[in-house]
């Protein structure tokens, strides 16, 4: 539990601080430039996981196979594989890069492109790294690193955004030698292409180690690894393919530009709900798992009770963001706002992911672990089908009405197959009683909107506050029969 904790902690602080990057680039670029950058990061984050192709998971299983017993070995063929992998990507994306700038409308700035070629390139490459400190339970280095990585991102973020132009206005001698202020949105690139290459040269004790390669191995491994990488991509789909295809899906490259990055700024407010996932994950997986050793099915009602208690506490966060969101719109520029109605849908679909990720343990405790395929796959269906067919008409709202509809399915779909499979007695009705009552207080907190900030703000607290005392009327007695126990 103490690895899990630092490992998560890690891993949410760093998105959170990458989180804070988002005002400063909203506040000093327009739409259209921060819609590169949703669009370039939307495909970093694929090809990381098809440059890994499942090899993470492969070394965990294989390092500490019966039949290997030789984990340097595993570590050295995967380093080799996936490094080799990684290189050939990155000469084929800097040969390649003007052609491919021209697909992804930045055609005058091709160094978008290699930049970020080498930089997902040296990332999937220390993923390896990563994976071995870990396996070598290290947990302190493994999250000392990633914090440095993130300082060095943000601070390199703040010297070329803020820091430069500060001095390019009072004494642009100083840095005339590589400052260039018409980059702009090209130095977020460059920072992170820094921050890469300095965690690879701190990961060298880690990267130095005899190197040989077993073919034989290596097979096994690709074919272990093989249906991860097609869950993966299947999965990361889910989450990017709306901002990799809206730039096709609409004929004006310039007003593609401007919505996507609109429909990324607006993403970023729903992040709260994306990080108290992700925080829930690290503490749940270890849960189930712990729980399953025990006999009998008190472990079962455990269970249900944890997904009651993540929708409480989901719906809390929902209510929060939504109830003071005029406060929480500046996060990013007024020149976004015209996307917030994105926020409530976006919100929601989360949640909908909260609740599929609690009802996937029926299938990894009964290692049925190929129905996470099946869902995953069956929710990229639906989001490729609804933003090609409304996407052209409808523009960035689609791609969150996309998301709505994916995963209500993939949970919907959880949870009747796993019903079947492995039945948890979920308090349906009162968990639907909950989400009724949030629905409720958010439409009273839209229809009662007056031109009165105070009074909004007044209002919309007593209704968060009157949701509280529903829960607490509600789940009282059982405080009262878990403490008498």
């Amino acid at each position: 539990m103490k690895d899990t904790a630092i490992y998560g902690v890690s891993s949410i602080v760093g998105r959170f601080l990458n989180w804070c990057l988002v005002p400063m680039y909203t506040y000093l670029f327009p739409a259209e430039q921060y819609g590169i950058v949703t669009n370039l990061y939307a495909y970093v984050a694929l090809v990381l996981i098809i440059l890994l192709y499942g090899m993470e998971t492969g070394f965990f299983r294989f390092a500490n196979h019966e039949r290997w017993n030789n984990p340097t070995q595993v570590y050295s063929t995967t380093l080799i594989s996936v490094g080799t992998s990684s290189l050939a990507f990155v000469i084929l994306g800097c040969i390649f890069s003007p052609q491919i700038a021209r697909v992804l409308n930045c055609a005058d700035h091709p160094s978008f492109i290699w930049t970020m070629v080498v930089a997902v390139g040296l990332d999937a490459y220390c993923s390896i790294a990563f994976s071995y400190l870990r396996y070598k339970k290290k947990p302190v280095r493994f999250a000392t690193l990633k914090f440095v990585n993130i300082g060095l991102n943000i601070g390199l973020n703040l010297f070329f955004l803020i820091v430069c132009p500060w001095i390019w206005k009072h004494n642009p001698g100083l840095i005339s030698w590589f400052y260039v202020p018409d980059y702009g949105i090209g130095y977020i690139f460059l920072a992170n292409l820094l921050s890469s290459i300095a965690i690879t040269l701190l990961l060298i004790p880690e990267l130095r180690v005899h190197y040989s390669f077993n073919s034989r191995l290596w097979r096994e491994m690709v074919h272990y690894s093989f249906p991860l990488l097609i869950l993966g991509v299947a999965g990361i789909m889910n989450q990017t393919i709306d901002k990799i295809l809206l730039p096709f899906l609409i004929d004006n490259p310039d007003e593609a530009s401007r919505q996507l990055g609109i429909y990324g700024a607006n993403y970023k407010i729903a992040i709260v709900m994306v990080m108290f996932i992700q925080a829930f994950r690290f503490a749940y997986e270890p849960f189930i798992f712990d729980k399953n050793k025990e006999s009998g099915n008190d472990k079962r009602q455990a269970y249900a009770d944890a997904m009651k208690f993540f929708v409480i506490f989901g719906l809390f966060i929902f209510l929060g963001v939504m109830f003071y969101l005029d406060v929480l719109k500046y996060f990013i520029s007024p020149r976004y706002f015209a996307g917030l109605r994105v926020v409530p849908i976006v919100m929601a679909a989360e949640f909908f992911f909260g609740i599929f990720f609690n009802l996937s343990l029926w299938y990894k405790l009964t290692d049925k672990t190929i129905w996470g395929t099946w869902f995953s796959l069956g929710g990229l269906a639906i989001t490729l089908i609804i933003n090609i067919a409304f996407v052209p008409a409808y523009g960035y709202m689609a791609c969150a009405w996309a998301a709505f509809c994916c995963y209500g399915a993939m949970m919907t779909a959880s949870y009747i197959i796993g019903q079947k499979k492995y039945p948890i007695n979920y308090d349906l009705p009162r968990l639907s009683m909950y989400i009724l009552c949030a629905a409720a207080l958010y439409a009273i907190a839209v229809v009662a909107t007056t031109g009165s900030e105070v009074i909004n703000f007044s209002l919309r607290t007593l209704l968060l506050a009157a949701f509280g005392a529903v829960i607490w009327f509600k789940e009282k007695p059982l405080a009262r029969a878990t403490a008498g126990k």
